[in-house]
């Protein structure tokens, strides 16, 4: 649904989460005229054989509409279409958990206790360094760049998580995804309207089959067109909306080698997998614009260093909160992500702390400076790779 420029609301509230006009939007069917390149629609999802695709315009055009006012989700059978590569990466990944489980590491979850499921981060880089013959022949896969450059246009970046969920795990609660997603509501309502209508094309979130996915074996649920709901990054973890979620969501079985492709808003979660022994395996892809940077290179951790001792005294001296979180905002970096996961892990919340957070705290607590450059850079290391 598209709202006039001149009606739309400047910032967003719980108050405009409303479900009626929720249901409105996705109780929409899925018109197949509108995606003449998929081979169906099934459970309001265009399914598109990648064996018989012709890439162009054309089609990228018409995966930007699926994932902008269209469903929000598209699949792709048989998108990569050599098991064996798949089957290489899974072997790398497999021997990546068993070292894990061998040095007792259980991986943090943003929406699983640690243990409940196997998880790798940053299964790009550990695949890349561990076989780079394989990380070659994976990622050179053409439907993963027909989707990202469709959706992102050139110069985006590919990150990867595996996840694991065993026989008898249990489901997520409904979610939207990075950015916003990962905000507590409070801090989501803290950006004005336009942020959350942006939010949504800076990522786009795939997700490769590693194993045949029945639908007892829990694949990821999905309610089509919700991410055309605005005030969707609110709503989400309001219970009459996760409600409606349970009762309406679609799920879709995959074969091994098939992708999916979502827009980040769209309200999703993975299933429980209620089957007796598959061990449910997905490379879950997050690819971020190439325009999430700031233009400057600019040492954080020194120019917090710096200002600091300034802080503290101002403070003591009866500087106003405002002024403080003023100059906190514009020396420390205020977002707390990218981060190295396994040693960062976002096990309190949906992130971890930020830099900033740290300098709140610090000033709260009256830290000395030593304690808090100590803190910086202890918190610095954890997030290298």
């Amino acid at each position: 649904m598209s709202i006039p420029s001149a009606h739309r609301r400047a910032w967003l509230s719980a108050q405009d989460c409303d479900l009626a006009a929720f249901r409105a939007l996705v109780e929409q069917a899925t018109d197949p005229a509108d995606h003449p390149h998929a081979r169906a629609v099934e459970h309001n999802v265009p399914v598109y054989d990648a064996r018989r695709l012709e890439a162009g315009r054309p089609l990228e055009a018409e995966l930007v509409r699926a994932l902008t006012d269209g469903p929000g989700i598209v699949v792709f059978r048989g998108a990569f279409p050599d098991p064996a590569v798949v089957d290489r990466a899974t072997a790398v990944f497999d021997a990546l958990i068993a070292e894990q489980r061998a040095a007792g590491v259980s991986a943090g979850d943003h929406f699983a206790r640690p243990g409940a499921n196997d998880r790798v981060w940053n299964a790009l880089e550990k695949l890349a360094l561990r076989d780079p013959e394989t990380f070659a022949a994976y990622y050179a896969n053409d439907v993963l760049a027909l989707v990202s450059r469709a959706w992102l246009g050139p110069g985006y970046q590919v990150t990867s998580q595996v996840n694991v969920v065993n026989p008898g795990g249990a489901a997520q609660r409904p979610h939207r995804d990075y950015h916003l997603g990962f905000l507590s509501e409070k801090d989501a309502a803290a950006y004005p309207a336009h942020v959350h209508r942006l939010s949504p094309v800076l990522t786009l979130q795939g997700a490769v089959a590693h194993c045949d996915m029945p639908v007892e074996s829990g694949p990821t649920m999905y309610l089509p067109f919700s991410q055309t709901y605005e005030p969707g990054y609110l709503a989400w973890r309001r219970p009459e909306f996760r409600a409606y979620f349970d009762a309406h969501h679609v799920q879709l079985p995959l074969a091994k080698g098939d992708a999916v492709f979502f827009n980040p808003a769209l309200f999703h979660a993975a299933g429980t997998n209620r089957s007796a022994d598959v061990r449910r395996t997905a490379n879950l892809l997050q690819v971020s614009s190439a325009f999430g940077r700031a233009m400057e290179t600019v040492d954080r951790e020194a120019v917090v260093n710096a200002v600091y001792p300034v802080l503290l005294r101002r403070r003591a001296e009866g500087a106003p909160a405002a002024w403080l979180e003023h100059v906190i905002a514009a020396s420390a970096e205020g977002y707390p992500f990218p981060t190295n996961l396994d040693r960062d892990p976002p096990v309190d919340g949906l992130a971890p702390p930020a830099q900033a957070d740290l300098v709140r705290r610090a000033l709260a607590e009256e830290w000395p400076p030593e304690r808090l450059r100590d803190a910086v850079r202890r918190a610095a290391a954890r997030r290298a790779s």
